[in-house]
């Protein structure tokens, strides 16, 4: 009798422990990229004199670097805009550069919410913004992963794609 009913309810068992597992390695994953995109924010917080159009690009591209080699290579997709100017977007390992370079020496009032930062137009530095807070220069970090569960057909959680961004205000 104990080994139908064994039988019986250890599916049921077994399908929420490897959910429970998907769950937990997912979370995981989310926290790690979480934690490259703050090491991304870090690295702008203490080089606000690289946010110009003479080191914007560098800064783009470091950023991006760290982000990308938080947690070995190619495992997360990101975007840093450097004050709506040098732009470094990082797919599948590969890192594409563009932007102005020029923008970067201006001061904006950014909104929005991740991916879809707006800058308006140039403002002048220190003016209020019409959202709140003050005009100033900005770095935005946006990065992504794809989380894959470990028993795709018999898991709770279905490929997905995992987003952290950060807006960094450096003046």
């Amino acid at each position: 009798m104990a080994a139908i009913e064994f039988t019986l309810i250890m599916p049921v068992f077994l399908f929420l422990f490897v959910g429970s597992v998907d769950l937990g390695m997912m979370l995981v994953q989310d926290y790690e990229l979480d934690q490259a995109v703050a090491a991304g924010a870090e690295y702008a917080a203490v080089n606000p004199s690289s946010v110009s159009s003479a080191g914007g690009a560098t800064l783009a591209s470091s950023i991006a670097s760290a982000v990308e080699s938080a947690n070995g290579s190619a495992w997360a997709n990101d975007v840093v805009v450097v004050n709506d100017g040098p732009t470094v977007t990082v797919n599948g390992g590969t890192a594409v550069s563009s932007g102005t370079a020029g923008n970067a020496d201006s001061c904006y009032c950014p909104s929005g919410s991740p991916p879809s930062w707006s800058w308006g137009s140039a403002a002048t530095c220190g003016s209020s913004c019409s959202g709140g807070g003050s005009a100033g220069k900005f770095v935005t970090i946006t990065a992504t992963a794809v989380y894959n569960p470990l028993l795709a057909g018999f898991s709770f959680i279905t490929g997905r794609t995992l987003r952290q961004s950060a807006v960094v205000e450096t003046q």
